[in-house]
């Protein structure tokens, strides 16, 4: 099981000590992150680094905004890559994001 480093009392706070709210963010941020996986994907299959970043950059906001630093520093490092035009680091990059973005479902 992937340590998701979930701070989840900041996610709390972030939802306005809502549990019902915390809970829909948390589809949202799977669905986005589901949609932005695929964006990573086909960057990776263009070789398009520029492209990995962007997406890995939605993620890392949505990541940061609910506390789940896993995820955060892997797209933030992700992101950079993009932004260094390094294809190799990036792609390095993608089995990490994959496992940690499968670990979110088991957040509550």
């Amino acid at each position: 099981m992937v340590d998701l480093q979930w701070d989840r009392d900041f996610a709390m706070e972030q939802a306005g000590e809502d549990e019902e709210l915390l809970a829909e963010l948390l589809v949202l941020l799977c669905e986005s992150s589901a949609s932005d996986l695929a964006k990573i994907k086909s960057g990776y299959g263009k070789g398009d680094v520029k492209l990995m970043g962007e997406a890995a950059h939605s993620i890392k906001g949505a990541a940061a905004s609910l506390g789940i630093e896993k995820l955060r520093d892997i797209a933030s490092d992700m992101e950079k890559a993009g932004r260094d035009d390094d294809l190799v680091a990036a792609s390095s990059l993608l089995s990490s994001l994959e496992g940690v973005l499968a670990a979110l479902p088991s957040l509550k």
